[in-house]
C-alpha cells in the first residue's frame, strides 16, 4: 500500500515537508560528533589547595562548597576545508587528537535544595599570566542568590603548563605553582582547548567517575567568558557548537571583533586557522547568547566592526560608563553583597598598588552591576525561554578611530544606563592613555563642587534622581533587586547636595 498521499494534494505537501524536517533533524544528529565523556578524577584535598584568582571570601560564609577535579581523556583540534567567513556560518571538521589532563573548579551550593538546576561554566582567563575567574568576580553575588553552581575549566595552555600572557606581569601556570598538587595535568596547546572545554561540560552533564556536581540535579549549562576567553566563545559557538551541542546557552563578555583581536581556531603546531576581521556570532545560533560590551570594548578592541542586530537567538548589551577592567575587577574579591559603600566611586589610579600606576583614576562605574543582571537575563532566557527586550546601543562614531559620545559631564551617550551615568558625580570613561593595561582600565573623573552644585542643591534632590534612575534601570531588567537597594541605601547616606 502506497502510504505517501499522491499528487500535488494539501495532504502530500504536509507529508513531505514533515518528511524534510525529519531528514534535516537525522542529518544534523549525524553532523554532530559525540563529545566523549573524560575520565574523572577527585575531588582533589591533598597536597596543597586548589589555585585561581577568584572571590576571596570562603564559600561557606555565603553557603556554598568548592572542589576540585582533574579531568583527562584524548582532545581533538579542528579544521576547515575553507577559509572562515565573517557570517561565522563556519563547517569545521575535527583534525589531529592528543592526550590531555586538566582540572575544573566547582563552586556549588551546600544544601541541594537552594540550586536552581543552572551551572555556568567559565572559561578560564589566563590574559594575566595565570587562571584566572574575571566572570566569577564580576557576578559571583547574583550568581550565589540564585543558587548557580559555578565551574571554572583550565581550558588554555598558558594557566596549566606556562607561556607568554597577553597583558600579565607574571608566569603562574598550575605546575608551576604547585608542582606536587598539578603535576600530572598535561596540556597539548590551545588548538585542542575547544574539545576539552566541550569535555568539560560533558563532565558535568554525563560524568565518567565521581559527579562534580554531587547530588545536584543539573538541568542546563550555559558557557562564559569573558575578554580572552570571550574571543575563545565566540570561535567556539560559530566553529564548536554545532558539532558538540554541549552548551544550552552562552555568555560573551567583552569579545574584540575578531581578526587579530579573535581567537584561532587552529594554530601551531597545528595548521593554523585564522579567524576573519570581522567575525560575527553566526545567525543561525539554535541556543541563546547574550553578548555584553563595555565602552573599551567597541572602541579599544573595535569590537564596533563585529556590532550585529539582534536575532531570535542574539542579544547584545552595550554599557555606558564602563570599562574593560575596573576597581571591582580588581577589589570585588571580597564583596559579600551586603554593603550599600559597594556602590561608592572608588578613586585610585594604582590598579595593581606598587606595580602598576596610571595616569588617572581608573574606572569605577557600574559594569559589575549590570553584569549580574546579564547573567540572571541569561538563566531566565536559557530557563523560559523569555529572549531580554532589545538593548539601546551606544552612540557611536565610525571615525577612524572608533569613538562614543559623550554627554556634558563626559559620560557616554546611548547604551544601558544606570544612576552612575543617568545622575552622576563622576565622569566614567573607557580608555586612558599610557600603557596597555591602564588603557583597559578607563578612568573616573570626579565632578568638581560647582558641577555638583549646580546639579543637586540639595540632598534630596539627588536622592530623588538617583533613586528614579534607579527604578528605570531596575524595569529594564539591566539592574537587580538587592543591587537596586544597595544603591538606594547609599545615595540616601551620601553626602552628596546642598
Amino acid at each position: 500500500m502506497d502510504l505517501v498521499p499522491g499528487g500535488s494534494s494539501p495532504a502530500r505537501r504536509r507529508f513531505l515537508s514533515g518528511l524534510a524536517v525529519l531528514i534535516g533533524l537525522a542529518t544534523a544528529a549525524v553532523a554532530r560528533a559525540a563529545v566523549p565523556s573524560p575520565t574523572l578524577e577527585g575531588p582533589i584535598t591533598s597536597p596543597g589547595s586548589a589555585f585561581i584568582e577568584a572571590t576571596s571570601f570562603d564559600l561557606s560564609e555565603v553557603g556554598y562548597t568548592q572542589e576540585e577535579y582533574f579531568i583527562s581523556g584524548t582532545a581533538t583540534a579542528y579544521t576547515s576545508a575553507s577559509p572562515l567567513t565573517s557570517d561565522g556560518k563556519w563547517t569545521a571538521t575535527p583534525a589531529s587528537t592528543a592526550p590531555y589532563k586538566t582540572r575544573i573548579l566547582v563552586y556549588k551550593p551546600a544544601n541541594p535544595q537552594k540550586f536552581n538546576g543552572t551551572v555556568v561554566v567559565e572559561w578560564l582567563n589566563v590574559s594575566g599570566g595565570l587562571d584566572a575567574a574575571p566572570d566569577w568576580v564580576q557576578a559571583h553575588n547574583a550568581l550565589i542568590r540564585a543558587g548557580i553552581a559555578w565551574v571554572g575549566v583550565s581550558a588554555q595552555i598558558v594557566g596549566v603548563e606556562g607561556g607568554p600572557a597577553l597583558v600579565g606581569v607574571a608566569s603562574l601556570p598550575l605546575k608551576k605553582v604547585d608542582p606536587a598538587r598539578y603535576g600530572s595535568l598535561s596540556h597539548p596547546g590551545d588548538s585542542f582547548s575547544y574539545d576539552m572545554f566541550s569535555q568539560a561540560g560533558q563532565a558535568i552533564r554525563q560524568p565518567s567517575g565521581p559527579s562534580p556536581l554531587g547530588n545536584l540535579r543539573v538541568k542546563r549549562l550555559i558557557a562564559a567568558g569573558e575578554s580572552q576567553s570571550a574571543f575563545r566563545m565566540v570561535t567556539y559557538i560559530d566553529a564548536v557548537h554545532p558539532l558538540a551541542d554541549v552548551y544550552q546557552g552562552f555568555l560573551v563578555h567583552s569579545r574584540g571583533a575578531g581578526g587579530p583581536l579573535g581567537a584561532a581556531l587552529s594554530e601551531s603546531p597545528q595548521p593554523v586557522v585564522s579567524v576573519p576581521l570581522p567575525t560575527f556570532i553566526r545567525a543561525d545560533i539554535d541556543v541563546p547568547v547574550l553578548t555584553v560590551e563595555t565602552e573599551t570594548d567597541l572602541t579599544l578592541l573595535q569590537y564596533f566592526l563585529a556590532r550585529q542586530d539582534d536575532a531570535p537567538n542574539i542579544r547584545t548589551w552595550e554599557m555606558a560608563g564602563t570599562s574593560h577592567a575596573d576597581t571591582y575587577t580588581i577589589g570585588g574579591a571580597s564583596d559579600l553583597g551586603r554593603s550599600p559603600d559597594i556602590v561608592a566611586p572608588v578613586i585610585t589610579n594604582a590598579p595593581v598598588p606598587g606595580i602598576i600606576t596610571c595616569s588617572q583614576p581608573i574606572n569605577s562605574g557600574p559594569q559589575h552591576f549590570i553584569l549580574s543582571a546579564a547573567f540572571a537575563a541569561i538563566d531566565r532566557w536559557v530557563t523560559r525561554g523569555r529572549a531580554p527586550k532589545p538593548a539601546p546601543r551606544l552612540d557611536v562614531s565610525a571615525g577612524p578611530p572608533i569613538t562614543i559620545a559623550e554627554d556634558a559631564f563626559g559620560n557616554a551617550i546611548g547604551g544601558i544606563r544606570t544612576p552612575q551615568v543617568d545622575v552622576p558625580i563622576a565622569a566614567f570613561g573607557g580608555i586612558q592613555p599610557g600603557s596597555v593595561l591602564c588603557a583597559l582600565f578607563g578612568t573616573t573623573m570626579p565632578l568638581d563642587a560647582s558641577q555638583l552644585a549646580t546639579l543637586y542643591p540639595t540632598h534630596r534632590a539627588f536622592v530623588f534622581s538617583y533613586r528614579k534612575a534607579v527604578n528605570r534601570a531596575l524595569r529594564g531588567g539591566f539592574i537587580l533587586k538587592p543591587d537596586a537597594k544597595l544603591m538606594r541605601q547609599w545615595a540616601a547616606s551620601a553626602d552628596i547636595g546642598g
